[in-house]
């Protein structure tokens, strides 16, 4: 079996994905080390190993994200290329959605908005808000470093003890604003106000905007559909934030199955398909 891999090269976690030459996908997996080097020769022994292969099965492999800057030869002597992180982050996310546009939201560190679709890829910007924002301020607001930590806070605390509501500041209707539209994220943080509160505030204040950027985004084109990918999409209650901002703006804000992996998936199908078909390999 001839395969190519896409390996996505984080700070410290690397995601891989491995497809057949014929497009049928493999498997996919992430691993987590202290250097980006380590990461990423860690998680391809643990590909071959877990998948049974021999190196001499991976036909190429394809590198991108943060740290792919550091490798400068092959790897274990396969074939090895790069391919840049805002086209693999487009291909990877049409790809996981099934889509033939869209904008795809990429939720790692901080956040990547790239439009994607027949007429290419293309990033129209970013935003230092990110994964990167919830655990450095979990970490010094609330004693939560892992987002494990921070996801089983969250799931305790209480957002009308941090947040600013409509409701809160008038009586009266506000037009196309519910009475539970945040009006000031930790506009309220009430004194009693838990570290699990503090968590779910911070949450909701990174997904809050994130999604408007994203509705912001969308207001200037055509496209309806943002697809969310990253890290970030394992938090369970990005689901709660974003369903209620389609049903304020109208957005259709599409969760893909295997969202961590979008953009290592990109960089494989970069190979795969250069003649376009971004969609192709689900």
């Amino acid at each position: 079996m001839s395969v190519v891999i896409g390996i996505d090269v984080g700070g410290s976690t690397t995601k891989i994905v491995g497809y057949t030459d014929g497009g049928q996908l493999v498997s996919m997996l992430k691993v987590e080390a202290a250097d980006p080097m380590t990461s990423a020769y860690g998680a391809l022994g643990k590909f071959i190993n877990e998948n049974g292969l021999a190196l001499s099965d991976v036909q190429q492999i394809i590198l991108t994200g943060v740290g792919s800057s550091l490798f400068q030869k092959d790897i274990y002597g396969i074939a090895t290329s790069k391919v840049d992180e805002f086209k693999a982050i487009g291909l990877g996310g049409l790809a996981l959605s099934g889509k033939k546009e869209g904008l795809i939201v990429s939720m790692g560190t901080g956040t990547a908005f790239v439009r994607a679709g027949k007429d290419g890829i293309c990033h129209i910007g970013g935003s230092g808000v990110g994964g990167g924002t919830v655990l450095g301020l979990c970490g010094k607001l609330c004693g939560a470093t892992s987002f494990k930590t921070i996801v089983e806070m969250s799931a305790g605390g209480q957002l009308d003890r941090v947040d600013l509501n409509i409701c809160d500041i008038s009586q009266g209707v506000i037009a196309t604003l519910t009475p539970e539209t945040t009006a000031s994220n930790f506009g309220k943080m009430e004194d009693g106000a838990a570290p699990e509160d503090l968590t779910v505030g911070i949450l909701n204040m990174v997904f809050q905007t994130i999604g408007m950027m994203a509705v912001f985004a969308c207001r200037n084109d055509a496209v309806k559909d943002v697809i969310l990918t990253g890290t970030l999409t394992q938090v369970p209650f990005a689901k709660t934030v974003f369903e209620a901002l389609h049903k304020m703006h109208g957005v259709n804000f599409i969760l893909p199955q295997n969202a961590i992996y979008a953009t290592a998936t990109g960089a494989a199908l970069s190979y795969l398909y250069r003649n376009g078909k971004a969609d192709a390999g689900q």
